[in-house]
């Protein structure tokens, strides 16, 4: 069974960083592209970053240059990596994959996410 598995959310003062993880069970990562999106309170999904099978990456434009994204095929993980974090980075942030493997190049579209994780809050406030 196919499973994700977000981490390492927290509190964060503003200009902080954190580095989540997104653990994958029952697939290999690197066969799937991966996304990140968050929610804010009161607000809808918003897409974050994506990285590809074949390592490509797309960041959306709020995050850009503070963000990156990354994986570990060895432990079956993709990381995000924030910095310079800002109380409008609040927002529970969740993995998912793509319906389909292997799809050269990613794109941040919710309409791709197949699996998802559970979420991991993300509080900046100081």
């Amino acid at each position: 069974q196919s499973q994700l598995v977000e981490s390492g959310g927290g509190l964060v003062q503003p200009g902080g960083s954190l580095t989540l993880s997104c653990a994958a069970s029952g697939f290999a990562v690197n066969y799937y592209a991966i996304s990140w999106f968050r929610q804010a309170p009161g607000k809808g999904f918003e897409g974050v970053a994506c990285l590809s099978s074949d390592g490509s990456t797309v960041y959306a434009d709020s995050v850009k240059g503070r963000i990156t994204i990354s994986r570990d095929n060895v432990k079956n993980t993709v990381y995000l990596r924030l910095n310079s974090l800002k109380p409008d980075d609040t927002a529970v942030y969740y993995c998912a994959r793509d319906t389909v493997p292997r799809s050269p190049g990613c794109t941040i579209d919710i309409r791709n996410a197949g699996k998802w994780g559970q979420g991991t809050q993300v509080t900046v406030s100081p």
